[in-house]
């Protein structure tokens, strides 16, 4: 079996979970799983530890997503013109939404890779720890200082 072949078996199913927290739709997650693939096999020459593929795999899914949903927004459908369909509050928690993600692309590494690999990857601490070739209570403390910068951005 080749590199990149044992990467994809190895991780397939762990990046559609993540994509399907992320996205909330099984359908949507198999296209974006699809394209994080290609994607990752397009430039499997740049992945120089394949001891953390499951992180470089999980950085390309995220903005695998990220590219989708920026092309979503500039869709507008045409009964949504005419229609004020969203309250104040929905508004309110979109914008909420929108300044947490921007927040959490901003953190520092390895601050944004291990919120990332817990939150919307489901790992464990010590599947982490074990990602980093770390403790696992590195893991655990990388994880509160990462939610701490988090709630610092949000406040501001």
């Amino acid at each position: 079996m080749d590199g990149f072949e044992s990467v994809f078996l190895k991780n397939r199913e762990f990046v559609f979970r993540f994509l399907v927290k992320l996205t909330r739709d099984a359908s949507l997650a198999e296209e974006l799983t699809g394209e994080t693939f290609f994607r990752a096999y397009m430039n499997f020459s740049s992945l120089r530890n394949r001891d953390r593929a499951a992180a470089w795999l999980l950085s390309i899914a995220k903005n695998a997503f990220y590219s989708y949903a920026n092309e979503r927004r500039k869709i507008v459908p045409m009964d949504a013109i005419d229609e004020k369909v969203l309250s104040e509050s929905d508004d309110r928690d979109g914008e909420k939404i929108r300044v947490a993600e921007e927040a959490v692309l901003l953190l520092p590494e390895p601050y944004k890779e291990v919120f990332l690999l817990s939150v919307y990857g489901g790992m464990s601490f010590k599947e982490i720890s074990q990602m980093f070739s770390k403790s696992e209570s590195w893991a655990r403390v990388t994880f509160f200082r990462a939610k701490q910068k988090l709630i610092e951005k949000m406040e501001e």
